[in-house]
C-alpha cells in the first residue's frame, strides 16, 4: 500500500481539563462540593472564603469599578413563576384575606421555657458540643450490658450471659443456636446446655421486652408475659401466637375461629392485642445515626408566585484573594510570579466552574418547577410525566448534562425534599389519547388501598378497572409493580378483621 500525504478539515470536541472540571463539579452532590471547594482552599493560596460580612462576596474590593467579575462566585437571581390558582372550598365566605407569611409574636421564648434555657451556654461558649450532648450513641449490646451489670451473677453465668448478649442481633434476636454459643466457651469449665438456657431465660427478662427471643412466636410471648394478669384474653391471645402464628400471618381468619373456638369479635381483640407489641424489640436502642439532607434548591409561595432560588447554605461562598492577585506582575518570569501567575488562573476557572454549575442547576430546577407546578399545588395525584429529553430541549442542553444535573440534588418544597429525579417518571396512556404520569399512578394506588374495605380489600385487577373508568389504562401487572414499589402487601396479605 503506498504512504501519502493528505490533508483533511473537520471539527472534534477536546476535553480541556477546564471543561473536565466544570463536568465533574457539575454531578457532584452538595457534601462532595463542599469537600472539593475545602480541597481547593487548601491547595491553593489564590482562593479563600468570602467573610459573613462582606456584601456581594467580597466587599468594596470586588464592587470596586473595574473588577474582574471572575474573582469572585455569584449565585444565580431566584426566579418567581406565576402560580396556579387553586380552586379553594372555603365554608365561610366571610374570609377573604390572606393570611401573611409573616405573624407578630407576643411572647419570646425565654418567658415560656425558663427551666430549659438555663441548661443551655451562653453565645460566647464556643467549646460546648450541642450533637456531643443530645445524640445517642448507646447500642443494643451497651443496653444489654449495663443492665447485665446490675443483675447478681456467679462468674460462670456472666460469662454465659456476655456470649449471648453478643449473640444477639440488631432486632433483637438470638442469631446463634444454644449449641453454637456452648461450643464457643471454655470447655474446661463444663458447662451443660440446660445452665446455657436458664441464663438466656434471665436475660430474656431484661429490658426492651422480647430481647433475646429465637423466633418471633417467642418474641411475642415474652412480650405477652410481661403484660398485666386481668388483660382480657390474655390466656386466648398467648395461645393463638404459639400455635397458630402461621394462620394469623396468612389472615385465614375462620380457620382461626374454627380452631381456637373464639368468635370473631374475640378474635379481634387478640389480634388488636398483637398488634400492640414489637416484633423487633432491639430497633428501638441504637441503630444507624440519621443522615440529614441539605437541599441545593428552595422553593416557596409567595403570594401568588412560586419562587425558585439556589440554598445559600448549601454553596460555600469563594472568591479571589485580591491582596494576593494584586502581587501578580505581567512582565516578571520569576519562579514566584508564575507560581502565582498559574493559580490565579486556576482559581478563576474553579470559580467559573462553580458559576456554570449553579447557573445550569438554577435553569433545570426553575423548568422542573415550571413543568411541575400542579404537584406543587395538589399533589402527587397532578404530578406530569416529564423526562430528561423535556428539559434538555428546554434549557437547550444535552440529556447526558441534565442527568448530571439532577443526581443527588435535592429541592425543598412545601410538600417536602425530593431529588431532582423524583420529578421524571414514565406515562402510561388514557382513552382520551394524553398521558399520565406513574407518580400520579402510584398516588392514586394508595388513595384507593387507604381508603379500601378492610374486609375485602382490593386487587390488582380491580385496582386496574377502577383505574380504566378513570380514562387510565394500566395494566395489571403493571399495577402489581407499582404496588410493590409502595411496599403495599397483596389483597390477600391486607384482609383483616373490622
Amino acid at each position: 500500500m503506498k504512504q501519502s500525504l493528505v490533508l483533511k478539515m473537520g471539527q472534534q470536541l477536546t476535553m480541556t481539563p477546564q471543561l473536565q472540571q466544570a463536568i465533574r463539579l457539575l454531578q457532584l452532590s452538595t457534601l462532595d462540593l463542599q469537600q472539593e471547594i475545602q480541597q481547593a482552599l487548601e491547595s491553593n493560596p489564590m482562593l479563600e472564603l468570602a467573610e459573613d460580612a462582606d456584601d456581594d462576596f467580597g466587599g468594596s474590593d470586588n464592587t470596586s469599578e473595574g473588577a474582574d467579575e471572575s474573582n469572585a462566585l455569584n449565585l444565580p437571581e431566584p426566579v418567581t413563576l406565576e402560580s396556579l390558582q387553586p380552586e379553594l372550598e372555603i365554608e365561610d365566605g366571610r374570609w377573604n384575606e390572606q393570611i401573611p407569611n409573616e405573624l407578630p409574636v407576643d411572647t419570646q421564648w425565654e418567658d415560656v421555657y425558663q427551666t430549659s434555657a438555663s441548661s443551655l451556654p451562653s453565645q460566647n461558649d464556643e467549646d460546648w458540643d450541642y450533637t456531643a450532648r443530645t445524640s445517642s450513641a448507646e447500642s443494643l449490646q451497651d443496653h444489654l450490658h449495663w443492665q447485665l451489670n446490675l443483675s447478681p451473677m456467679s462468674d460462670v453465668d456472666r460469662m454465659i450471659a456476655t456470649a449471648l448478649i453478643d449473640a444477639i442481633g440488631p432486632d433483637g434476636y438470638l442469631d446463634e443456636t444454644l449449641e453454637q454459643i456452648l461450643e464457643s466457651l471454655d470447655p474446661e469449665l463444663e458447662i451443660e446446655a440446660d445452665e446455657v438456657e436458664m441464663v438466656l431465660h434471665r436475660i430474656q427478662q431484661f429490658e426492651p421486652a422480647g430481647i433475646g427471643a429465637r423466633n418471633l412466636s417467642e418474641c411475642l410471648l415474652l412480650q405477652l408475659r410481661q403484660l398485666p394478669a386481668k388483660t382480657p384474653l390474655l390466656e386466648q391471645t398467648s395461645a393463638l401466637v404459639s400455635e397458630h402464628l402461621e394462620l394469623l400471618g396468612s389472615r385465614d381468619f375462620n380457620q382461626l375461629m374454627r380452631k381456637t373456638r373464639l368468635n370473631e369479635d374475640q378474635l379481634r381483640q387478640c389480634i388488636t392485642l398483637i398488634q400492640q407489641l414489637n416484633p423487633r424489640p432491639g430497633s428501638d436502642i441504637g441503630g444507624e445515626p440519621p443522615e440529614y439532607i441539605i437541599p441545593d434548591i428552595l422553593v416557596r409561595r409567595e403570594k401568588d408566585c412560586w419562587l425558585v432560588e439556589l440554598n445559600p447554605e448549601a454553596m460555600p461562598r469563594v472568591k479571589v484573594n485580591n491582596q494576593y492577585a494584586a502581587m501578580v506582575r505581567r512582565a516578571d518570569a520569576s519562579d514566584d510570579n508564575t507560581y502565582l501567575r498559574n493559580n490565579l488562573q486556576e482559581a478563576r476557572w474553579f470559580i467559573k466552574s462553580l458559576q456554570s454549575r449553579n447557573e445550569t442547576l438554577m435553569k433545570v430546577a426553575t423548568q422542573i418547577v415550571e413543568h411541575q407546578r400542579e404537584f406543587l399545588e395538589y399533589g402527587e395525584e397532578a404530578m406530569k410525566p416529564l423526562v430528561l429529553h423535556d428539559v434538555a430541549e428546554a434549557v437547550g442542553m444535552h440529556e447526558s448534562t441534565i442527568s448530571r444535573v439532577t443526581t443527588q440534588k435535592y429541592m425543598h418544597t412545601p410538600r417536602g425534599i425530593f431529588e431532582l429525579k423524583y420529578f421524571f417518571s414514565s406515562h402510561v396512556g388514557t382513552t382520551e389519547g394524553g398521558e399520565f404520569s406513574s407518580t400520579a399512578i402510584r398516588a392514586l394506588i394508595k388513595k384507593l388501598v387507604a381508603t379500601e374495605n378492610p374486609r375485602k380489600p382490593l386487587s390488582d385487577s380491580k385496582i386496574a378497572g377502577l383505574l380504566e373508568e378513570q380514562g387510565i389504562q394500566v395494566a395489571r401487572r403493571t399495577i402489581a409493580k407499582y404496588r410493590e414499589s409502595l411496599n403495599i402487601a397483596p389483597s390477600s396479605e391486607r384482609k383483616r378483621l373490622v
